[in-house]
C-alpha cells in the first residue's frame, strides 16, 4: 500500500514539474528586454536538461535532451534583428486564434479552398544571397514548428489519459523550376518527456505512450496555368470532412492526387474555386504509417475516396458544396452558404447554415447493411469592439450517428471533446470571445462557451439516450513583440458530465505551446 502511494506521489510530482515547467518557460520570454533574450534562452535550456534529468525511468532520457537542447538552441538562432517582421502561421484547422471580429472566422467550405498567407523570414540577407539563383533555389522555404503539449483527462477520477510531449516538424518547399513545378517535404516528430503507459489515450503519441518520428509529406505541385494546380503524392488537406484535425502534436496527412482552381474573387468581385482529385491513404495524427482510407473509416478492404467540390463568392456571399464517394463504403455530401454583413467599422454579422449527408453506397462494406442520416445546422455571430457573440443550432436524423473518419468533425456545435453528432441529436451553443487590447493586453484572447445537446437515441432500438452539456474555456497569448510573433501559448480547459447509469464527469485540461519559425 506504501509502495502505490508512493508511486501515486511521484506521479503526480512529475505532472505537476511538467505544467510548472511550461508556464515558467513562457512567463520568462513576456517582454523581456532585447538584451536579456539570449541569457533567459540559455537558462531555460539548463532547466530544462535538469527537468528530463528527474525523469531517471525513462529508458529514452538521453534522446530527449538532445531533442530538448538542438530546438531550444535553434530558438535564440532564428530570432530575427531588429525590425524584421514575422507572423505565426493562422491554419492550424482545430488550434486557429481567437478571431477579432466575423471578417476573420474561417467556415469549414472556406477552409476547403483558401491559401496559406505568406509568411516573412526570419533571414531576410540570407534570401539576399539568393537572389541572382534559379527560382527552384531563389524562393525555397524552410521552416521549423516547435510544439509542446501536456494533456490531462480524468472520467470522474477513475480513468486517465495523461502525457507531455516536445515535437514539431520542420518543412521544406523548393521554388518553382521552370515556373511549372515544385516540390516539398514534411518530417513531424512528436517525443515523450511524461506518459505512463496505463495512462494512455491522449493521442500525443503512438498507442503504448510512445514517441515516433514520420515523414509525413513528400509532395510535388504542378502550376497548370496561374491559380490551377496539381497536387501529387503525399501532403495536407483541410476540408470538411477530409483535413489536418490538427488538435494534437502532429496532423493527419494524406496520400493522393488532386486538382484546385481558382478564378477572380479580388476585392469582393465574383470569384469561383473549385478541386476534385482521389486520396488513396491517410496517416492518422498520432500515427507514424499510411493506411487506406476505407481502413481509417473502419471496413477492412482497401478502398480511396473521390472527392469533388467548388464555392462561389460575391460581396460577403459564399455557397459551396463537397461530396466524398468511396466505393462500397460511404457517401459524404456537404454543403454551406454563409453571409457577412458590415453595419458599421466596429459591428458586424455573419450568418451560415450548412447540411451534411451520409449514407452507404454499394456493397454496404462499413457496417455490413445500409444506413443513411444527416445533420443541418445554422449559425449567426455578431462582432463589436473586439468581441465576437456565437450562437448555433444543429439538429440530426434519427437514422444513425454521424461519423468523421478522416478529420476533425465540421458541425457548428462540435466542441472540445463532444461532437454533438449522435442519431436524432440536437444541439444548441452559445460563445462569447474577447481579445482583451482594450485593457492593454492586446495579444491576450480569451473565449468560454456552453453546449447543451438532447433527443439522441439509440440508432439501433430508437431508445432515447442521456443528454450532454460541455463547458469550454481558452485563453491565449501570441505576443506581437518582433522577437516573439512565432509564439503562441494556449490553455484549454473542458467541464463534460455525463448523464448516464454511471454519472461520470470528464474534466480535459491542455496545455499547448507553440513556436512557428520561418527559417528560410
Amino acid at each position: 500500500m506504501q509502495e502505490s502511494i508512493g508511486t501515486m506521489h511521484t506521479g503526480l510530482e512529475k505532472r505537476l514539474r511538467c505544467v510548472a515547467l511550461l508556464a515558467e518557460t513562457s512567463s520568462r520570454f513576456v517582454n523581456p528586454p532585447a538584451h536579456q533574450i539570449d541569457g533567459e534562452t540559455e537558462d531555460t535550456q539548463h532547466r530544462i536538461c535538469e527537468f528530463l534529468s528527474f525523469f531517471t525511468t525513462f529508458p529514452c532520457q538521453k534522446r530527449l535532451r538532445v531533442i530538448f537542447s538542438v530546438f531550444f538552441l535553434l530558438i535564440p538562432a532564428a530570432l530575427p534583428g531588429p525590425g524584421t517582421p514575422v507572423s505565426g502561421q493562422e491554419y492550424i484547422r482545430d488550434t486557429e486564434p481567437i478571431p477579432e471580429s466575423v471578417d476573420q472566422v474561417v467556415t469549414p467550405i472556406e477552409l476547403a479552398f483558401k491559401e496559406k498567407p505568406k509568411i516573412p523570414r526570419f533571414f531576410p540577407w540570407l534570401k539576399e544571397q539568393l537572389e541572382d539563383t534559379p527560382p527552384f533555389f531563389r524562393d525555397t522555404k524552410l521552416d521549423l514548428n516547435v510544439r509542446s503539449y501536456y494533456f490531462d483527462q480524468d472520467k470522474s477520477g477513475d480513468i486517465k489519459n495523461v502525457a507531455c510531449t516536445l515535437g514539431g516538424a520542420l518543412s521544406y518547399r523548393s521554388g518553382w523550376f521552370l515556373d511549372r513545378f515544385s516540390l516539398g517535404t514534411v518530417f513531424y516528430t512528436s517525443q515523450k518527456v511524461y506518459g505512463p503507459p496505463d495512462e494512455d489515450g491522449t493521442l500525443l503519441l503512438k498507442p503504448g505512450q510512445e514517441s515516433y518520428a514520420v515523414v509525413g509529406q513528400i509532395y510535388g505541385k504542378v502550376k497548370v496555368f496561374e491559380d490551377n494546380f496539381i497536387n501529387l503524392y503525399r501532403y495536407q488537406i483541410d476540408t470538411p470532412f477530409i483535413n489536418q484535425n490538427d488538435n494534437r502534436m502532429t496532423p493527419n496527412t494524406f496520400e493522393g492526387y488532386t486538382f484546385k482552381g481558382a478564378y477572380g474573387g479580388k476585392d469582393g468581385d465574383l470569384g469561383f474555386v473549385y478541386g476534385f482529385g482521389y486520396i488513396d491513404k491517410i496517416k492518422p495524427r498520432n500515427s507514424d504509417q499510411f493506411i487506406s482510407m476505407s481502413e481509417a473509416a473502419g471496413a477492412d478492404v482497401n478502398r480511396g475516396v473521390f472527392v469533388g467540390g467548388a464555392e462561389v463568392s460575391y460581396k460577403g456571399v459564399t455557397f459551396g458544396a463537397i461530396d466524398y464517394y468511396s466505393n462500397d463504403i460511404i457517401n459524404i455530401f456537404y454543403a454551406e452558404g454563409a453571409y457577412k454583413l458590415h453595419v458599421t467599422d466596429r459591428l458586424g454579422f455573419l450568418l451560415s447554415a450548412q447540411l451534411t449527408d451520409q449514407r452507404s453506397v454499394g456493397e454496404d462494406l462499413l457496417n455490413g447493411s445500409s444506413f443513411q442520416t444527416n445533420q443541418f445546422g445554422t449559425k449567426a455571430e455578431m462582432s463589436y469592439m473586439r468581441g465576437i457573440l456565437t450562437l448555433a443550432y444543429t439538429r440530426n436524423s434519427k437514422e444513425a450517428d454521424l461519423r468523421n473518419p478522416w478529420g476533425g468533425y465540421p458541425g457548428y456545435t462540435s466542441v472540445q471533446v463532444e461532437n454533438f453528432k449522435r442519431a436524432g441529436e440536437n444541439a444548441i451553443m452559445a460563445k462569447l470571445s474577447y481579445n482583451f487590447a482594450r485593457f492593454g493586453l492586446e495579444s491576450v484572447s480569451s473565449y468560454v462557451l456552453f453546449t447543451h445537446g438532447w433527443g439522441a437515441v439509440d440508432p439501433s432500438t430508437k431508445n432515447s439516450v442521456p443528454n450532454r452539456n460541455e463547458f469550454d474555456a481558452d485563453i491565449q497569448w501570441r505576443p506581437q513583440w518582433r522577437f516573439l510573433k512565432g509564439l503562441w501559448f494556449r490553455v484549454r480547459y473542458a467541464y463534460d458530465p455525463q448523464y448516464d447509469a454511471t454519472k461520470n464527469t470528464i474534466n480535459n485540461f491542455r496545455v499547448i505551446v507553440n513556436y512557428d519559425l520561418p527559417l528560410l
